[in-house]
């Protein structure tokens, strides 16, 4: 069996990836996440995810690496992570009535052979037009402040959407398993086996 090293100290992604009963670790990637000049969203992820996985290249050589990124469109502006309350009710102010794309990079970096197997996994939300209030109550219940786009679907943050469209509903939370899966067993792991 080969090591697997989630490139991540994100609680929610570490969740994700245990549902698939692989023994992996996880590692923080030090990767600068901030956007190139005329860097779209598909290329921003695709980017990060891959800097995050061969980030820890060095320090794991004989493992398969994940690395993923996240990235939310709005009317064509990319949100990150809000950070603060005020940028998250931005966001939802932003995000309400609205359709939203969220993309998200998944690399998965083989550190003894230095392949590379990355996609950009794209997953849509239709948001309710939601009261001011409403967003105010929902940041102060959750606090999703370091969640792209500013909810988690896997909480409170489904009473804010119509609809869902999509392959794989654990894109939304940041890590598609099903691509994952796919990546897996090219690379000799099957999470069933």
């Amino acid at each position: 069996m080969r090591h697997l090293v989630l490139a991540s100290t994100s609680s929610y992604r570490k969740a994700l990836l245990a549902k698939l009963e692989l023994p992996f670790i996880t590692a923080a990637p030090e990767v600068d996440e901030t956007p190139l000049a005329d860097e779209d969203a598909t290329e921003l992820v695709v980017r990060l995810a891959t800097a995050k996985a061969q980030a820890l290249a060095g320090h794991y050589p004989d493992h398969l690496i994940i690395g993923s990124d996240q990235v939310c469109v709005v009317a064509g502006k990319i949100f990150g992570k809000p950070l603060t309350a005020a940028r998250a009710q931005e966001q939802l102010r932003a995000a309400s009535g609205h359709s939203v794309v969220f993309y998200t990079g998944l690399a998965l970096y083989d550190s003894r052979n230095t392949s590379l197997q990355v996609l950009c996994e794209p997953f849509s939300v239709d948001f309710r037009t939601l009261s001011d209030e409403e967003i105010a109550a929902y940041i102060s219940k959750e606090q999703p402040l370091n969640c792209a786009g500013s909810f988690k679907s896997e909480g409170l943050g489904i009473a804010l959407f119509d609809r869902l469209s999509g392959r794989d509903p654990n894109t939304l939370v940041g890590l598609p398993l099903i691509a994952l899966c796919d990546m897996l067993r090219n690379a000799g792991v099957n999470p069933l086996m």
